[in-house]
């Protein structure tokens, strides 16, 4: 492994957020939303982050996870190369990510789990993350996802995604920017429940 990861329906009463008291009556016929509830009250919802830099093998991973934990995942890359985006534009980037964690929250409060797969380079926004997920009633997970940097530009240059490309004193510069969860940090996560699996570079 290149990188490490740290790494009822048919029932007469549902819960409901509004409608008398919390509760659907008998006579009236359960929404999408009333069954939605049913079916995801019985699993707590799970925010799942995915951190490490560019190349690390975050989308890899990401996306194994999101079919093994049944998650909606979240990649601002996928995001803006729909919306035919410069990758390199922060501002664009940065709403995106605002809206990810806005519907993210969102999906949570369902007890729905959720991959934020946004690299998160500085633990001022992982606590971030963690505390917003945890004041939903959510467990937390942490994958961090490691390579060492001639390793970084390889696969970076491998893939071609960005253009132009990643130079290499920009990913040196990154690899000083990047805070690595520490192991104080790690303890304040849920252990994960799915296995960590060999991360492909990306």
């Amino acid at each position: 492994m290149a990188g490490s990861g740290r790494w009822v329906s048919g029932a007469h009463f549902a819960r409901s957020s509004s409608r008398n008291g919390g509760m659907v009556t008998p006579g009236r016929r359960a929404s999408i939303g009333d069954n939605l509830r049913m079916e995801t009250s019985c699993a707590r919802a799970k925010l799942v982050i995915v951190c490490g830099l560019p190349g690390s093998g975050k989308t890899t991973l990401a996306r194994v996870l999101e079919s093994r934990l049944r998650a909606i995942r979240f990649c601002p890359d996928e995001w803006m190369d729909a919306l035919s985006l410069n990758l390199y534009d922060e501002e664009k980037r940065g709403k995106i990510e605002a809206l990810q964690w806005k519907l993210g929250q969102e999906l949570l409060a369902l007890g729905l789990t959720i991959i934020i797969e946004w690299g998160t380079w500085g633990r001022p926004e992982r606590d971030a993350l963690r505390l917003g997920a945890r004041a939903l009633g959510a467990a937390v997970e942490l994958h961090y996802l490691s390579a060492p940097a001639d390793v970084l530009f390889e696969r970076l240059q491998r893939r071609a995604r960005e253009n132009p490309p990643i130079e290499r004193d920009a990913l040196s510069r990154w690899c000083e920017m990047f805070q690595a969860p520490t192991p104080e940090e790690i303890v304040l996560f849920d252990a994960p429940l799915a296995t960590d699996l060999a991360s492909g570079g990306n």
